[in-house]
């Protein structure tokens, strides 16, 4: 009898244990989930540097005071064009969006190519709420700049981008939104890509597109790879498939989520600028 007790106590005390390491755990993914989540580039060089020699350094303030810095590329036409605000993804900075803003701005279009907090020379860290506000500051800025027609604004997010895009769109209508590789939510990817952890409870910043594109009424255009191996191209046929308005779908063959041709590829601007002209 004694030995059995020996042996409960002992598997107790193991088990005790095994909870104490695993909520430590979990309390360290908790707390640092965020580095696992954003991954900036706080070097950013110059804009003639990644050919973009006639953009505009420009920087505006969010409503929480922060100063975000950006590049504006006018369309060097006559008159307003419309213009495109681009929502970066979870890593790098503007610079690594230059030859998507260069292939946009080369179609007659305004682009404005910004970093989030946190990123390139951006004060602060990054966090849901605060990229919202960031959004809100960006948009408010373009329709300030008189080369762009404000009725023909257009939102353009990628990935993480996509959901910061979408959130925008719900509450300011854009003329168009164009989300490439976009997912439903982050707790569904963090289910794809960590499925032993609770995502669902653990998760601080959600970003629920799928919960958010209902809202949206302006036409939407959704461009996915069939290799993505980052946002698998199921998420983003859910997502389009659960937008109301007016949509398209643009699959491009063998791309994978960070190739060129699904970043700034001719297959991308093409498209982009075909469904602008569509949608009037």
């Amino acid at each position: 009898m004694a030995r059995h007790r020996i042996r409960l106590m002992t598997a107790l005390v193991a088990i005790v244990a095994a909870v104490a390491a695993l909520t430590a755990l979990l309390g360290l993914i908790w707390a640092g989930q965020r580095r696992l989540m954003y991954f900036p580039d706080r070097n950013v060089p110059s804009a003639a540097s990644v050919g973009l020699s006639d953009a505009e350094a420009v920087t505006f303030r969010t409503a929480d005071g922060i100063t975000l810095h950006a590049w504006f590329l006018p369309s060097g036409r006559a008159g307003q064009s419309p213009g495109l605000l681009v929502f970066n993804g979870n890593a790098g900075n503007r610079a690594y969006r230059a030859d998507l803003g260069a292939g946009l701005r080369s179609q007659g279009l305004s682009v404005l190519l910004f970093d989030y907090r946190g990123f390139g020379e951006n004060a602060g860290a990054p966090t849901e709420s605060g990229l919202t506000l960031d959004a809100r500051a960006a948009r408010d800025y373009i329709l300030t700049r008189r080369e762009v027609s404000p009725d023909r604004l257009v939102y353009f997010g990628e990935s993480l981008g996509s959901a910061v895009a979408t959130t925008l769109a719900a509450e300011h209508a854009p003329g168009a939104l164009i989300l490439r590789s976009p997912f439903t939510s982050f707790v569904d990817m963090g289910r794809i890509h960590f499925p032993l952890l609770p995502v669902t409870w653990l998760l601080r910043d959600r970003f629920s597109s799928i919960d958010r594109i209902s809202k949206v009424r302006s036409p939407v255009l959704v461009i996915a790879g069939t290799r993505d191996g980052i946002v698998p191209i199921e998420q983003s046929r859910r997502l389009y498939d659960a937008a109301p308005s007016t949509k398209e779908l643009v699959i491009i063959e063998g791309a994978d989520h960070n190739d060129a041709e699904l970043v700034a590829g001719e297959q991308v601007i093409r498209a982009t600028v075909r469904f602008l002209d569509k949608i009037g």
